[in-house]
């Protein structure tokens, strides 16, 4: 699942980010209110973890413009406030669950595990790109009636290029998304994992899926 951590203290988004990772999420952090909204309307998650007392733009209004914007991704507020006023708020505007600070990792890990389930009943577990299809239950790929084996790692690099199609991937967002590095390991790394894919997803098909936009990064689309 790929989950959005919100929070502003760089010391708990940290660990919380870690944490999720451990367990197999993939984990995007935002310090502000704002940008937050922003990643979350263009970019499809799992599960929000929001936390209320944000800068740019506070975690409730984050909650309600998104709410008023049809995005029904799975919401998990938090907040050292803990006043019943505010929890009712925050369920009432359209969050999912309310886990007061301070929390335990334990605990944040199982309610974003129940939540991303809860979403998941809604959404199909196949991803498709014209007749690239890959099912994020069983891990298996197909390209039109043709079976695809793939790596562990040459998954996690189709799942991600797939839930953002027509979407700019660049280098160090791989390296960072897939490989769950925040250093950049040099170029060579991701371009052999590119390659690979590239060999097994569009070798012998039509029309070409996985594209290189030079300079800057990698894009999954049915149209160059």
């Amino acid at each position: 699942m790929r989950v959005l951590v919100v929070e502003d203290e760089k010391k708990t988004a940290s660990f919380v980010r870690k944490a999720l990772q451990a367990e197999g999420f993939a984990v995007d952090t935002c310090a502000d209110g704002n940008d937050a909204l922003a990643v979350a309307q263009t970019t499809p998650f799992d599960v929000i973890v929001l936390d209320i007392m944000l800068p740019g733009r506070d975690g409730l209004s984050v909650l309600r413009q998104l709410r008023q914007n049809r995005n029904a991704t799975p919401i998990l507020l938090h907040s050292a406030r803990v006043e019943v006023n505010e929890r009712v708020e925050g369920l009432n505007a359209g969050a999912d669950d309310y886990l007061p600070k301070p929390f335990e990792l334990a605990e944040l890990i199982a309610r974003v595990r129940a939540l991303g389930r809860r979403g998941g009943e809604s959404r199909s577990p196949v991803l498709r790109v014209a007749d690239l299809t890959l099912d994020t239950v069983t891990h298996r790929a197909q390209r039109g009636s043709a079976e695809i084996e793939l790596t562990a790692r040459e998954y996690r690099l189709l799942e991600f290029l797939m839930r953002s199609p027509g979407r700019l991937c660049g280098r160090m967002m791989i390296v960072e998304k897939v490989w769950n590095y925040d250093f950049d390991p040099g170029p060579n790394l991701v371009d052999v994992y590119i390659r690979r894919l590239r060999e097994k997803i569009d070798a012998g098909f039509e029309p070409k899926l996985l594209h290189t936009v030079r300079g800057s990064g990698y894009v999954l689309k049915e149209t160059a």
